[in-house]
């Protein structure tokens, strides 16, 4: 039986390019880039080609990219490090109801220190209001997060209006953009970014490495003390592989951004339309329009989404029903409630995240199996016989 992976949200395979890069860093070229030798030499140029790649794919200078072990560093680090550095100026800070667990649940910490937290509603799309964020801000905020897509509903945010908002006021603006980075086009200097987030196990490289960007000029605590590595701010010996993997994997994407987007565009159209089509008493959640090229993601009624996501494995397809980060949980998505749907629809829901290597067939496969998945869940559901029998009285 074929696998079908749709869920690139969560992770991406590694591309056979990125890993011929990564290998003769595990192989011949070894050296600890700190060392002063021709091997530890090698290795350092290595890091700074990869830099050079990470910044010109998001429009930055690269003596404004620090690598670190991934998105959910990067995201500790912006939080944690402006509200350290600037805790004498203010304590409070702005993000939003939907933010991944890595802002959520750094924000909730910085709580328990004593910093104010404000997290913004969203409307039913999951987008953020531009006038709540205006009316939000006071004389203590010292700095707003706001994700530059979801990684759960696919809804991309006005960052652009959200950043010149905050900087009015003389704030700094970090974004999330893990999900972001690779599947739209990103500009740090035309947005105003001070701030942002990224990984490269969601772009076609490796896991446990990722990058923030800083803009110079930023004030920002360091988050791991000891050796003078990352320029001072970020101790460690460095993942070379890594951080090649990373290089090699967002020059690739961004060199083929366009064609890469209309193809997911492609497919998550056709699978959204088909599901729709095919599936009674089913919605898509996120923006109908601005929303990530391959997300896809629906509340179907009636069935529980654990149930659809086995059901879907056992035919070979890998789906999920939100972030990875939170699958081993009941509860259900803390996105999908923020958008206003009741738990028993929330519960419901599905994810599918398209990819580079998905195709056609991939999708039409998904619109055989899938009605006939829920067709019969709804059969076992006392819920969805009930509102047949209503609907026959009807």
């Amino acid at each position: 039986m074929k696998r079908i992976y749709l869920d690139n949200a969560a992770t991406t395979p590694v591309r056979s390019e990125v890993l011929e890069s990564m290998l003769p860093y595990y192989k011949n070229l070894f050296g600890n880039p700190s060392s002063l030798y021709s091997y530890g030499q090698e290795t350092k140029k290595a890091i700074e080609e990869a830099r050079d790649k990470v910044a010109k794919a998001i429009g930055a200078n690269s003596d404004e990219i620090y690598f670190t072990s991934g998105g959910s560093e990067s995201d500790n680090w912006a939080l944690k490090g402006v509200a350290y550095a600037l805790k004498n100026k203010g304590n409070h800070i702005i993000t939003t109801s939907i933010e991944h667990h890595a802002i959520l649940h750094t924000c909730q910490y910085l709580e328990k220190q004593g910093f104010e937290i404000t997290y913004l509603p969203v409307d039913k799309y999951g987008l953020v209001s531009p006038e709540d964020l205006k009316n939000a801000i006071t004389g203590k905020t010292i700095l707003v997060s706001i994700m530059f897509a979801n990684n759960e509903i696919g809804t991309i945010e006005p960052i652009e209006e959200l950043a010149r908002i905050t900087h009015e006021k003389g704030i700094y603006f970090h974004t999330d953009a893990v999900q972001a980075v690779g599947n739209i086009p990103i500009d740090v200097k035309k947005i105003n970014i001070d701030l942002l987030s990224l990984s490269a196990h969601k772009i076609y490289g490796p896991k446990g490495v990722g990058a923030l960007y800083i803009k110079k000029g930023v004030k920002l605590h360091s988050l791991i003390h000891g050796g003078a590595q990352e320029r001072n701010r970020r101790a460690g010996t460095e993942n070379v592989g890594g951080i090649v993997g990373l290089g090699t994997a967002i020059e690739l994407i961004t060199n083929d951004l366009d064609s890469h987007i209309n193809k997911l565009k492609y497919l998550r159209d056709k699978l959204i339309n088909g599901i729709l089509e095919k599936i009674p008493y089913t919605r898509l959640n996120g923006h109908p329009t601005k929303r990530l090229p391959g997300n896809v993601n629906v509340s179907i009624e009636f069935v529980e989404g654990e149930s659809m996501i086995l059901s879907l494995d056992m035919a070979g397809i890998c789906v999920s029903s939100g972030s990875a980060c939170t699958s081993g949980t009941l509860d259900p998505s803390h996105v999908l409630l923020a958008i206003g749907l009741p738990h028993e629809i929330a519960h419901g829901s599905l994810r599918l995240s398209i990819g580079k290597e998905n195709t056609d067939e991939d999708v039409e496969k998904v619109l055989e199996v899938l009605p006939n998945i829920v067709n019969r869940l709804r059969e076992m559901s006392p819920l969805f016989k009930r509102v047949k029998e209503e609907k026959k009285l009807v």
